[in-house]
């Protein structure tokens, strides 16, 4: 497998290629699962998602769409991400099982349909990084990326977010995410936003491994490519 070396650092230069996909095509996202009701297209040549419901909806209006892999729990996820439309906000869930250690997809779990209560006071446990927040006022006036770790809503380490609103925004953003024992770093274009150390007991037990999933919030409309995740 690839080896992937270290990008300043932040990946351990012994992890290897364990999972990639290009986010390309229809037969990318085969197994795919969505949750809410979204629409999925590559007019680009990549993966774009967008809502297929009225955002004056709310919560209802808002999707999850799981990769059907299961990852360990160290690791390092990286994607390419373009905002094409705001308002809205994009989060990447990871580490995602059930509450008592069932697979995401277990029947037993209480069902999910993008209202975001059931992703962190439902029948699971995940980190999520918001990294693109436009959808209310606060959030466009001072952008921040926020690490919440759930069971629970608890916001457990921030940084400034360095992507430019859709007028200005270039992309591709290159997102990093190196989850490695009770330490996790999240950067952008290799520009470290925060780091932070999990102490297993004020917000839970140490999450291990699980699936990682794409969320975004009514209306925005966004893309993604050449997602790839290495560990040892």
């Amino acid at each position: 497998m690839e080896s992937k070396g270290n990008i300043n650092g932040m990946i351990p230069s012994e992890w290897k290629l364990l999972y990639e996909n290009a986010l390309a095509s229809e037969k990318d996202i085969l197994g795919f699962r969505m949750e809410g009701e979204g629409a999925v297209s590559f007019p680009m040549g990549r993966m774009r998602l967008e809502s297929t419901r009225d955002p004056e909806e709310g919560q209802k209006a808002n999707l999850v769409y799981w990769c059907p892999e299961d990852f360990p729990g160290d690791l390092a996820i990286s994607w390419d991400f373009w905002p094409i439309r705001e308002p809205g906000l994009a989060i990447m869930f990871l580490s995602a099982k059930g509450a008592g250690g069932e697979d995401l997809f277990d029947p037993a779990l209480a069902e999910r349909n993008g209202i975001y209560d059931q992703y962190h006071h439902g029948d699971m446990n995940a980190f999520h990084i918001s990294y693109f927040r436009r959808r209310w006022a606060e959030e466009r006036q001072f952008h921040t990326c926020n690490l919440r770790k759930s069971y629970g809503f608890h916001l457990v380490a921030q940084g400034a977010d360095p992507i430019p609103g859709v007028p200005d925004a270039a992309g591709p953003y290159r997102m990093l995410i190196v989850k490695q024992g009770a330490a996790l770093l999240f950067a952008v274009n290799e520009m470290v936003l925060f780091r932070w150390e999990d102490d297993g007991v004020t917000w839970g037990p140490l999450l291990g491994g699980g699936k990682l999933g794409f969320r975004q919030m009514a209306p925005l409309i966004a893309e993604y490519a050449n997602l790839k995740v290495y560990a040892s």
